[in-house]
């Protein structure tokens, strides 16, 4: 029997175990060979097994914070060049100077026409027929009003219903008519003595939905048919009713009191201006007013 057996025999009758360090399992132990078999031990001193020493831990670096996703981004839109919204303004522009231009030179016939046919805006869409004029063709004096209302709408004549009556009223208190002394005459009419007649005509040709306010767009549109209206009739005085129309011919915004009671000009024309008729309606005491507004009216047309 070897000293390691012997040793192992008197340690074990002694209540010791001894427990040979395990091998590193990083260096495993080369296996003995045959010859070195029974003195491997007997010539190595027994070492107290070796403290344990931990293997260093590797610290790891913290995970970088991941963003959340991101939602996908729509590519911008390139901008338009600088020069593209000038380039449709001048070509915009350009039409309308074209279109005032062609509309400059019709007769009554292809004017009263083109006014049937526009459609420069959106009011063509809920009108039921437009509103061109009436009165004689080279009417001493001539009438502009603001938009048609709904009996302007129906019948197709400016000036109709309630209104209508009244103004009839206030032109026959001056000794002027609307119509010829037979009762007949329309725009085209060269019945009756001039200086007796009028022609009435609007800033629109159609009626604005629900009777609202003409809007800027909508009065520029219509303004080359009134102009237009004005160099065939070439009045002597124009009578300017309500403020639409003074903002179309006079290219003012004051309120009518501001203006009335005197003289003003549009291409060299007299104009007064004074209420409309519906507004009268619903402003009786203002009748007054309009009835000196009528008077200055006349005196200016006699003074011609």
């Amino acid at each position: 029997m070897s000293w390691n057996e012997r040793q192992r025999r008197m340690l074990a009758a002694m209540g010791l175990r001894m427990f040979a360090p395990a091998a590193s399992p990083a260096a495993p132990a080369a296996a003995a060979s045959p010859a070195d078999a029974g003195t491997a031990v007997a010539e190595r001193p027994v070492e107290a097994p070796a403290a344990r020493v931990s293997a260093p831990v590797a610290v790891q670096a913290p995970a970088p914070a991941v963003a959340p996703p991101r939602a996908p981004v729509t590519p911008a839109r390139a901008p338009a060049p600088a020069s593209a919204a000038p380039a449709v303004a001048a070509v915009a522009d350009a039409a309308f100077a074209e279109r005032a231009a062609h509309i400059a030179t019709l007769g009554w016939g292809p004017l009263q026409d083109a006014v049937a046919a526009c459609t420069a805006c959106g009011l063509c869409e809920s009108r039921r027929q437009t509103v061109f004029g009436v009165g004689h063709a080279q009417a001493d004096w001539m009438i502009v009003g603001e938009a048609p209302g709904e009996q302007e709408d129906l019948q197709g004549e400016p000036f109709v219903g309630p209104a209508g009556q009244l103004l009839d009223q206030m032109l026959r208190a001056v000794g002027q008519s609307r119509l010829a002394a037979s009762g007949e005459g329309r725009e085209d009419d060269q019945a009756g003595d001039p200086a007796r007649r009028v022609y009435i005509a609007n800033t629109l040709k159609c009626r604005p939905p629900r009777n609202r306010n003409p809007e800027p767009d909508e009065l520029a549109r219509c303004e080359p048919f009134l102009k237009r209206q004005l160099e065939l009739v070439k009045p002597k005085l124009i009578l300017v009713m309500g403020r639409f129309a003074v903002k179309q011919l006079l290219k003012s915004d004051d309120a009518i009191g501001k203006l009335r009671g005197r003289v003003h000009r549009y291409e060299g024309v007299p104009v007064i201006v004074t209420y409309h008729p519906a507004y009268l309606l619903r402003n009786m005491p203002d009748k007054a007013k309009a009835w000196e507004d009528l008077c200055l009216a006349k005196a200016t047309a006699d003074g011609l």
